[in-house]
């Protein structure tokens, strides 16, 4: 059925990966003779596509879904995502729903939503998680500057703080060729950078539940298509990044040098209670390898602070291991209770304030660790990719190694790359450029 007056909006929470599937879903709207508007231009429809990570989910749902009843009262409003599976009926009595679809229906909302008629009860299609196994290809596009491209889904991992292998599944990727298709479709627009995203992208290739390919061939491969000026790996496990990988990073024109390696913790006594698949040996190593082949390479890590049972002590070495790691900026989250993860029953709560205050002393960290990085890069030539983000005058835009750069606006250099002379780091952190006119050439 094709409902071509009918207007639909979109609003993402969560990663990289919910960006590529909701720029996809945007295109199968199309597709079927919707119009995709704006958030605040009255749509008849509104899709919420909804992460889970931290115990914030509820609450974000739950003020855009009111958002989107003052826009539009009489909409239709969609949840899928991450929260919509692992919550389908508490989100089914939020004021205003209209339908929920989980991991297995998301992608085939425009089937089981046919014209997006309202009933009088909520609309629930969410089955077991055990019946998402199909890989669903996905690409972000005309968003962003960049293009998210989904590689892998689901994780086979069960850490014991995280709720994604209970949302979205089983590892399972695409395989190469259809993943190369994607880019070579990519490839003739005008994007510049492709960002390879998935939940665990390192364990790419398991395709009907056994492993048939590899992460290392598929960025080889990628790296012969034409066209795309930029790769960029979105998030990797340290445990699976190999020697391999960095070494082929670092001999590639295509692919920038920036890897963001989750740690979680510097304790081992944590790590081991989290069940990661590593030590901080590991990770140090990782990171001492990625140096020796490209020391300019940006090093972004992810770590929870007030995990179950972590003291002080152990705080404190996962702090002073930082601080001491050549690693370029932190990602820090503060742990938040989820249900049905094995953490929910560890002894040694961490209270509130203590999560604060470490959380705090970590942001401290990579604050400065981020400008030391910056300042390290004074002086360098670049290659800037510009941005569509106006301020006062002033663009911006990141360089291969993910230093954000600032300088006068001009429109031509929008959505451009431009070679460049990194000069000086200002007082909010940016990387300041040289005089457009006398750079770029």
């Amino acid at each position: 059925m094709t409902v071509p007056n009918k207007k639909v909006a979109f609003y993402t929470l969560g990663c990289k990966l919910n960006f590529s599937e909701t720029s996809t879903m945007g295109r199968m709207f199309e597709d079927r003779g919707y119009q995709k508007v704006s958030f605040t231009d009255n749509p008849d429809i509104f899709v919420i596509n909804t992460c889970s990570v931290t115990d914030n989910a509820d609450k974000k749902c739950r003020k855009i879904i009111k958002e989107a009843k003052k826009i539009s009262p009489d909409s239709f409003v969609t949840i899928i995502g991450c929260y919509a599976q692992l919550k389908p009926k508490e989100i089914s009595e939020i004021p205003g729903v209209d339908a929920v679809l989980g991991a297995a229906e998301k992608f085939q909302l425009l089937d089981y939503l046919d014209g997006f008629e309202k009933h009088t009860t909520t609309q629930v299609y969410a089955s077991e998680i055990t019946d998402a196994k199909t890989f669903n290809n996905a690409y972000s596009f005309g968003d962003r500057t960049r293009t998210f491209l989904k590689v892998q889904d689901g994780c086979n991992y069960g850490c014991a703080f995280c709720t994604i292998p209970l949302a979205r599944g089983k590892s399972r990727s695409d395989t190469i060729e259809n993943i190369l298709d994607s880019a070579k479709a990519i490839a003739k627009t005008d994007v510049k950078e492709v960002v390879l995203t998935g939940v665990n992208i390192g364990d790419f290739g398991i395709q009907e539940g056994r492993r048939k390919e590899r992460f290392a061939d598929l960025v080889t491969r990628l790296d012969k298509v034409g066209g795309i000026e930029r790769f960029r790996i979105s998030s990797i496990e340290p445990n699976l990044l190999s020697e391999e990988i960095i070494q082929f990073v670092a001999q590639s024109d295509r692919f920038v040098p920036h890897f963001h390696i989750p740690l979680q913790s510097g304790s081992n006594k944590i790590l081991k209670s989290m069940n990661r698949r590593y030590l901080r040996e590991l990770y140090v190593d990782r990171v001492k390898t990625i140096k020796k082949y490209m020391p300019h390479c940006c090093i972004g890590v992810d770590v929870i602070v007030g995990f179950p049972g972590e003291t002080e002590e152990d705080f404190m070495e996962t702090y002073q291991f930082l601080n001491e790691l050549d690693v370029s900026y932190l990602h820090v989250f503060t742990y938040s209770e989820r249900a049905n993860t094995a953490a929910v029953d560890k002894e040694g709560v961490v209270p509130m304030k203590d999560r604060s205050r470490r959380s705090k002393m970590l942001r401290s960290v990579s604050e400065k660790k981020k400008r030391y990085f910056y300042e390290q890069n004074v002086g360098q030539k670049s290659r800037v990719l510009f941005e569509e983000d106006i301020e006062n005058g002033r663009m911006h835009g990141f360089t291969e190694n993910y230093i954000r750069v600032t300088a006068k606006y001009d429109p031509l250099l929008i959505n451009e790359i431009k070679p460049a002379v990194l000069t000086k780091v200002n007082e909010s952190g940016l990387m300041e450029v040289t005089e457009a006119e006398e750079i770029f050439v």
